[in-house]
């Protein structure tokens, strides 16, 4: 009967410290996310050697809104490039059979 009753109130396996361990775990890997992307951010900005950003980045804690912004907006990372343009390679291959 006593075993019911802390079942009842979230002390068992099930309970409320399942959700704890749910939610620690999940902040975890948050964490680890946002340090990655800070690691990131600041590797790109001191390898650019823009030193206003590095210290922007090192210092303002934004939750990776400003890592974010940096990244694809100043460096350009996750945008596509365009392809060459198929005239510029005939133009070179026809000036190679001259």
């Amino acid at each position: 009967m006593h075993t019911i009753f802390l079942n009842n109130v979230g002390i068992g396996p099930f309970g409320m410290f399942g959700i704890f361990a749910l939610g620690s775990l999940s902040v975890i890997a948050i964490g680890l996310a946002l340090f990655a992307l800070k690691g990131y951010s600041l590797w790109y900005a001191a390898k650019r050697d823009e030193k206003g950003w590095f210290i922007a980045l090192l210092l303002i804690n934004t939750m990776g809104i400003l890592e974010l912004y940096y990244l694809y907006s100043v460096v350009d990372l996750w945008k596509k490039k365009k392809p060459q343009d198929t005239d510029q390679k005939k133009e070179t291959v026809s000036e190679q059979v001259k």
